[in-house]
């Protein structure tokens, strides 16, 4: 085994996923703010207290490694948040595929998301692991800005922030025996 697959190895053995839990909601709330510059995030016109919903933590031994919010309602699941503390490490994708086990339990036939226009990386992530872009909201962030008025006007690679991308997945839900 070389030296890359056998670090792969003991990352994967070591990294776990959990539900979140009371002791990690101050901390899903300090990284609400840090990235999304307030304690609440805003989807399709709805503002959503990631601290208070349900989620996953992903841990490197005692350090907190990336973090997904969800909220399931009428039959489909939204990732409201999903946050990797280091990027192509497979956290993320351990976290995503725990939030679509969850919502096919749960028996909804679709998962969905938002990523803004500037937000490429997000964009290449979830066409990645099947998601595909359901809607377009050109514009959409001047709407959210009356809730949220601190949401930058530029963002990554300097692109400024204008429309909300919908991605979504049908799920595969087994029938309840």
């Amino acid at each position: 085994m070389n030296d890359q697959l056998f670090e792969r190895f003991l990352r994967d053995v070591s990294m776990r996923v959990t539900e979140l839990t009371d002791d990690d909601r101050l901390w899903v709330q300090e990284r609400t703010e840090l990235l999304f510059g307030g304690d609440f995030v805003v989807s399709r016109s709805e503002v959503h207290d990631p601290h208070k919903l349900p989620g996953f933590i992903a841990t490197e031994g005692r350090e907190r490694v990336g973090l997904a919010t969800y909220c399931i309602y009428g039959g489909e699941c939204e990732l409201v948040t999903i946050d990797a503390l280091c990027q192509y490490m497979g956290v993320g994708t351990m976290l995503i595929e725990r939030v679509e086990e969850v919502a096919r339990e749960a028996g909804c036939a679709k998962i969905w998301t938002i990523a803004t226009n500037d937000n490429l990386d997000a964009q290449r992530f979830f066409q990645k692991r099947g998601y595909v872009i359901s809607q377009v909201r050109l514009g959409g962030m001047t709407k959210i800005r009356l809730l949220k008025p601190n949401v930058p006007r530029v963002g990554y690679y300097g692109i400024p922030v204008r429309d909300e991308i919908e991605f979504e997945k049908r799920l595969d839900v087994a029938p309840k025996a």
